[in-house]
């Protein structure tokens, strides 16, 4: 449902729903995004101007992929669809999708994708009919197990901190393959080479990243960071423990 499953891989997952193969196609174009820079960015801003100057700094640093975080509140589609006519080389998406009313609000955005904290089968198929790709946070290894049977392509290990970045690598041996595997919780910009060496495919970086208001500059760290990206991924390095395909994340490990 939140991509199209590998049934080489597993024999039980679930019929095609209406809406999935756009789906699958919307997971391997984020995956191998993905695999060319191994970062999402998530920002969490009421106001709009803000929203703009955050995203604004964000694409200026070269970062790729930009999460918009859901909020109840008008005005929120209309900030998104500008966004994307402002920032039209981002990889635009959402964050914080629990219910099918931020679903509707992310669609009518025009958002490829969407994050969410949870596994939520209901909000999976929803997702699935509109045509929207939904990857679901999972935490526990049943959650895990149960993601990758409703056809997930796509993971986000949440709250990744409170779990700490060996967790992952140890599913691998009982639950192999993973998915892949987009860390996100409590991480901050020097957590980024930890993580992607210790097998994870991807990390999300949201609210360390910009000082306190007014000023919220964004943390010099995270050139760092994007350097040794391009670095990684020029390099060309050997894939990750769990992960079937390159990456250039696995020059970190």
């Amino acid at each position: 449902m939140c991509g199209s499953p590998n049934t080489s891989e597993r024999h039980d997952a679930p019929p095609l729903l209406p809406g999935a193969a756009e789906c699958g196609l919307a997971a391997a174009r984020l995956i191998d995004s993905l695999r060319e820079q191994p970062l999402l960015t998530v920002v969490r801003c009421s106001e709009p101007a803000a929203l703009r100057r955050h995203v604004g700094q964000l694409a200026a640093a070269g970062v790729r992929h930009v999460e918009v975080a859901w909020m109840p509140q008008p005005g929120w589609v209309e900030q998104c669809r500008e966004l994307r006519r402002l920032f039209p080389a981002l990889q635009l998406g959402a964050a914080s999708i629990t219910t099918a009313a931020a679903l509707a609000d992310v669609r009518a955005a025009g958002f490829s994708y969407a994050m969410s904290p949870l596994l939520r089968a209901e909000l999976l198929v929803e997702a699935a009919r509109m045509g929207l790709l939904l990857v679901p946070g999972v935490m526990s290894p049943t959650e895990v197990d149960l993601a990758r049977r409703l056809g997930c392509r796509l993971v986000k290990l949440f709250p990744a901190a409170a779990l700490g970045p060996g967790y992952w690598r140890l599913l691998a041996g009982p639950l192999a393959p993973l998915p892949f595997c987009i860390a996100a919780g409590g991480l901050r910009p020097a957590d980024v080479p930890i993580w992607l060496a210790a097998g994870v495919q991807a990390v999300t970086l949201g609210a360390a990243l910009f000082s306190a208001a007014p000023e919220a500059v964004l943390d010099p760290q995270l050139a760092l960071v994007l350097q040794g990206l391009r670095e990684a991924s020029a390099a060309g390095p050997p894939q990750p423990a769990g992960e079937p395909a390159r990456s250039p994340a696995a020059g970190y490990a």
